[in-house]
């Protein structure tokens, strides 16, 4: 089956509160994350709720992965979508259940841009785009 891209629907559970609620660090441990897999990072932006609560997003060029946390649940929902097959977004995954330190987690990826009637190598940008 052709795809442009995988996209990890994750639930991470049990996760710790401190952690969850720790902008600059979940900032640096997704965009750690991006790189870890293979992807090359565009920018990020993260913000920080009151009372408590992060959510962020890392661009890469090959998509995005974003984060929405909720600490006093030990919860956090994350998104990891990479177009094209030099990302592994599972890389991305493990990287982020062993920050969170999360006790369980559901996962569903999906395959996006499914694209079977394009004859011949289906590319997720022009060979000699730019970034």
């Amino acid at each position: 089956m052709k795809a442009l891209g995988r996209h990890i629907l994750v639930e991470f559970y049990g996760c710790d509160a401190d952690t969850l609620n720790n902008t600059e660090l979940l900032d640096k441990e997704m965009q750690e994350a991006a790189k870890k897999s293979g992807a090359t990072i565009i920018n990020s932006t993260f913000h920080t709720f009151s009372p408590y609560g992060v959510s962020g997003v890392v661009v890469i060029a090959e998509s995005h992965l974003t984060i929405h946390t909720w600490p006093e649940y030990g919860y956090a929902a994350v998104d990891l979508f990479t177009c094209g097959d030099t990302v592994d977004p599972w890389i991305a995954f493990e990287h982020l259940k062993n920050v969170l330190k999360a006790s369980h987690t559901s996962t569903i990826e999906m395959k996006r841009g499914q694209l079977n009637d394009i004859q011949g190598e289906l590319r997720h940008k022009p060979v000699n785009a730019e970034i």
